[in-house]
């Protein structure tokens, strides 16, 4: 795929949604932090439903800390893997008011350090709390660089090297939140909607192995 044809994917996806952001609610940084590791194989809806409740009463590091880990338990046991997660969360927010005044850090290497964030989550926390032009890499973004030759790659670390380096630079800061809204409700696993894609006509998967 040649440079132009990826700034018009762009251009079209922008047309379309001017200002795009993640599905998950938050308020604030750390609200963020959580709610991105709560859904680490779980759906932003789901997710949603439980801070809904957990915010309201436990909202920063101290506050959450305040519950210990069976009371933070109670609020996001609908959630999957829930237990591993609210461990992470309250070593997390330990680490936050010991070595970070109580803030999240707004740096790859520090939160990266936190239990239960990985470079995907940092991606998430540095592109939407902090606006930096990073691109989180999850399975609708792998699948979408892949199948229309975005930036294809055989691990989610090649496809956002890739992305970083094709992306537009005016298009860098929102490009992980248009392709993952675009994976999730139009470049779909098992039938993407390509009759109804903005970009069909600019994407590589093979005409063949698209659904009629």
């Amino acid at each position: 795929m040649n440079q132009a044809k990826r700034a018009e994917i762009f251009r079209r996806l922008q047309s379309i949604d001017p200002h795009p952001t993640t599905e998950l609610e938050y308020h604030t940084p750390f609200e963020l932090l959580v709610a991105v590791v709560l859904s680490a194989q779980a759906t932003d809806k789901g997710v949603n439903l439980a801070t809904r409740k957990l915010f309201p009463v436990a909202n920063t590091p101290e506050k959450i800390l305040a519950l210990k880990e069976d009371g933070l338990r109670g609020y996001i046991k609908t959630i999957g893997l829930y237990q591993g997660k609210a461990k992470h969360i309250i070593q997390t927010c330990r680490i936050l008011i010991d070595e970070h005044g109580g803030e999240v850090p707004a740096d790859r290497e520090s939160l990266e350090k936190l239990p239960g964030v990985g470079r995907k989550t940092a991606n998430v926390i540095l592109n939407t709390a902090f606006g930096q032009p990073t691109i989180a890499v999850d399975t609708h973004i792998f699948r979408v660089a892949n199948r229309t030759k975005l930036a294809p790659g055989k691990t989610p670390l090649e496809v956002e090297k890739k992305l970083l380096k094709f992306v537009p630079d005016e298009y860098k800061k929102n490009a992980h939140h248009w392709l993952i809204l675009h994976g999730r409700y139009t470049c779909m696993a098992r039938k993407p909607k390509c009759s109804e894609c903005v970009i069909a006509d600019l994407c590589e998967y093979p005409v063949s192995q698209r659904p009629t």
